[in-house]
């Protein structure tokens, strides 16, 4: 087994939604003695499992994971302490000679960890409840046209639907008079890396592949019972669709169809709900590989070859300073 020492560098295995990060690291898991920590912001809520595509108990009996299923649908996750939670992770398992490995899509946490984070202006309650009004009788695509006007390099990154980003990057505006853009110093090249890193970064030459694989996911969860958790889920008082938990890709366009009292048991109605779920998931896959084009740093690795596992495999063991 590979053991490392606190110089190691941070391995972490990116891609975005449905590109295979779970069979590669799976896979890994069989040559490396390795800890999994998760990097996905709906992996951490319990009771949310279809629609996350969350491993399975017989995968998380075969590794180690962590950050997984951590959080009631009702809470709140940040980068901030993300951050906190995964240096005290990689600190334990390295202290166990293991390898802590970072797997997951949820790229804003993978960035914080890897350039640090900013001294960000504290959240206004009383502009966060004007936005989130105005939110309510706007809709998210008219604020992020708002936004666009005022921090333009901002509104470029975040997709209309973000309703939590746009609302804190105009909430960041109204209080401080200064774009979010503004407060990103690693833009400008003024903080140094936080991280020592491997960054593996699946990524399909054919985006026809991955859609066909998120196409599949989707229909694999449905027959799952994807609806019948969301149902649970709706039972519950204390969540709405506001929640960041609720907002995950899938539960939102189920729980909204729900609200709209719309009879899923209807194939048409069902076909017309899967496909605003798979189109919402396509997106977001398109804006997990901008992210990752943003950084320079990562090691490649076609997903849609058949030696893909071989080529992760090879990037880890020979960056590898154990």
């Amino acid at each position: 087994m590979t053991h490392t020492t606190p110089t190691a560098p941070t391995w972490i295995l990116a891609g975005p939604t449905a590109c295979g990060k779970t069979a590669a690291a799976l896979a890994l898991a069989q040559e490396v003695d390795i800890e999994i920590i998760s990097v996905d912001s709906a992996l951490i809520y319990r009771g949310m499992d279809i629609g996350t595509a969350k491993p399975t108990t017989a995968e998380m009996a075969q590794v180690p994971h962590h950050l997984i299923d951590i959080l009631d649908p009702t809470e709140s996750y940040s980068a901030a302490r993300f951050v906190q939670d995964t240096e005290r992770l990689i600190g334990e398992i390295r202290a166990r000679g293991r390898t802590p490995l970072l797997v997951g899509g949820t790229m804003l946490y993978i960035k914080a960890l890897l350039e640090g984070l900013d001294d960000m202006p504290p959240a206004d309650p009383a502009i966060r409840a004007m936005l989130d009004a105005r939110m309510v009788e706007l809709g998210s695509p008219a604020l992020h046209a708002e936004l666009a006007q005022v921090d333009p390099v901002t509104a470029a990154r975040l997709a209309p639907g973000d309703t939590q980003r746009i609302q804190r990057a105009l909430e960041v505006w109204h209080s401080t008079g200064k774009p979010l853009s503004s407060f990103h110093s690693r833009q400008t090249g003024e903080r140094p890396p936080a991280h020592d890193a491997v960054l593996v970064s699946l990524e399909p030459s054919d985006r026809t592949w991955l859609h066909h694989r998120i196409a599949l996911r989707f229909e694999q969860m449905m027959a799952a019972g994807f609806i019948d958790e969301v149902m649970r889920l709706r039972e519950r008082p204390d969540l709405h669709v506001g929640l960041p938990s609720i907002r995950c890709v899938g539960y939102r366009q189920v729980w909204e169809a729900l609200d709209a009292g719309l009879d899923l048991s209807q194939p048409v109605v069902l076909r017309e709900v899967m496909d605003k779920g798979i189109a919402a998931t396509r997106q977001l896959a398109k804006r997990q590989i901008t992210w990752l084009r943003s950084m320079p740093q990562r090691h490649i690795v076609t997903c849609d070859r058949s030696d893909a596992l071989d080529q992760v495999r090879r990037v880890f063991k020979n960056d590898s300073r154990s």
